[in-house]
């Protein structure tokens, strides 16, 4: 843009135009230049080329919190130990993926060694399909197994007992005939199959405790309607075990092997 002419070159004082700066090209002081902002509008009177500022550097990663359990290893290393003593551990609720667990540790130990396992089942809860893959496993196992109850062992759960050829409980053991909980969904033709199914299945573990208890399978239905609840002392009467566990400690002078003194005995002790 030229200015009026007869005034020079020069403009008026306070006067100003408005010439769009170009890049200076190759070879030229301040090559090379930093590239406009897009968009950026061209406002008279102001310029239209505005410093571009530097990206912004990746922010901070706020840091995550990764707990450990500190007990996962001296639990692993228990484990190991009850293993190396033939003693396998079965507690809470055993679905599919913990019968093959428990069925796995059988069939380990019945290959190891000719020697008796002992099986610890401590409040054990169970669905019904899982306890009869573990009643095969104990169905064909060459060794002797000893299943000894703790706490609370709940309906189906039963059906691992009862396989074991020697059982027994603590003294505060609870035994609960129930009948399992069963939950189906689908089509009217899919569930007849499925109900038809379980209770094949709900037979079977009926048929075993009334076999091992010496009690008619319709009694044993009944007392599952009705979630009867035995003690240990009712267990051993019912037959669903054979004794109780007691206190054995090391045998001193004059002390009779087994139960330690009085720790055997059974009422309040004499004053």
């Amino acid at each position: 843009m030229t200015p009026p002419k007869g005034q020079g070159s020069a403009w008026p004082p306070g006067i100003r135009a408005h010439i769009p700066r170009v890049p200076p090209g190759p070879e030229e002081p301040g090559w090379p230049s930093r590239p406009p902002i897009p968009g950026a509008p061209l406002t008279p009177g102001a310029p239209d080329w505005f410093p571009s500022s530097p990206p912004e550097g990746p922010r901070p990663v706020s840091p995550t919190r990764v707990w450990f359990d500190p007990d996962a290893d001296w639990r692993s290393k228990l484990y190991e130990r009850l293993m190396a003593k033939r003693i396998v551990l079965a507690s809470g609720f055993l679905d599919d993926d913990a019968a093959a667990r428990l069925s796995a540790q059988l069939l380990t130990l019945d290959a190891e060694q000719n020697k008796p396992i002992r099986l610890e089942l401590q409040n054990l809860r169970a669905e019904l399909a899982a306890v009869l893959t573990v009643m095969g496993i104990l169905d064909v196992l060459r060794v002797p197994v000893h299943a000894c109850v703790s706490g609370e062992i709940t309906g189906p759960a039963l059906g691992v007992l009862v396989s074991c050829p020697r059982r027994s409980g603590y003294p505060n053991a609870s035994f609960v005939l129930a009948e399992p909980k069963l939950h189906f969904g689908g089509t009217v033709t899919a569930l007849s199959a499925r109900e038809q199914q379980m209770t094949r299945m709900l037979d079977t573990l009926y048929f075993r405790l009334a076999e091992v208890t010496g009690r008619e399978v319709d009694q044993i239905r009944e007392d599952a309607c009705r979630g009867r609840t035995l003690t240990t002392a009712q267990a051993i009467g019912y037959g669903l075990i054979q004794s109780q566990e007691t206190a054995r400690r090391p045998t001193g002078p004059g002390q009779p092997p087994g139960p330690a003194g009085l720790a055997g005995r059974r009422g309040p002790r004499p004053r």
